[in-house]
């Protein structure tokens, strides 16, 4: 049974207080983001974006813990914390691509799939323990995806004054809905 203890919680580079503190931190920043997108009634919302921002998280601290283990400490064993980043942001960006449609003519999607590949290096960033970038890009995205929002709303109204022709019908139903989401 010792073994079986010993097995479970293996000496570790980082202390565990301090992983879970940044697991508990990606959960938290990746529903900063999620929920704004959650709120808008997008494709990918809360769940998502705290899962994506929890995966790229914890890859980023079994790459840190990985170059420390027993068995990897060789010189014919090399382990690299960055291919680990390369390899979350193609997954990300992946997932995030499968948000992304063309319907009628426009593209939907292009905001939530770039939220996505933030909250994925959002999770990076905590995983590997900066938690300043991590907390400034998710304000930043918050910022970005709630204000500039309200923004582009109140100029695509400027920018077509008088009677609205039908073709622009869905456009005015998309603006109204913003407006609504975003009060």
């Amino acid at each position: 049974m010792e073994q079986i203890v010993a097995d479970m919680f293996p000496p570790s580079q980082i202390p565990y207080p301090v992983i879970f503190a940044r697991i508990l931190g990606a959960l938290l920043m990746g529903s900063i983001i999620g929920f704004e997108r959650e709120a808008k009634a997008r494709p990918a919302g809360l769940k998502t974006h705290m899962l994506v921002c929890l995966a790229a998280c914890t890859f980023a601290v079994i790459s840190l813990e990985s170059v420390s283990m027993k068995g990897f400490i060789d010189e014919r064993v090399r382990i690299d914390p960055l291919r680990v980043v390369e390899a979350v942001t193609a997954g990300v960006a992946f997932l995030a691509a499968g948000t992304i449609v063309l319907s009628r003519g426009q593209v939907q999607g292009l905001t939530t799939g770039g939220s996505l590949w933030l909250a994925g290096a959002i999770g990076l960033a905590l995983g590997f323990g900066h938690w300043i970038i991590a907390a400034f890009a998710t304000g930043s995205a918050f910022l970005v995806l709630s204000v500039v929002g309200r923004l582009e709303a109140v100029v695509e109204e400027e920018e077509q004054p008088g009677p609205q022709p039908q073709a622009s019908k869905p456009r005015d139903e998309k603006v109204s809905r913003i407006r609504k989401t975003t009060r």
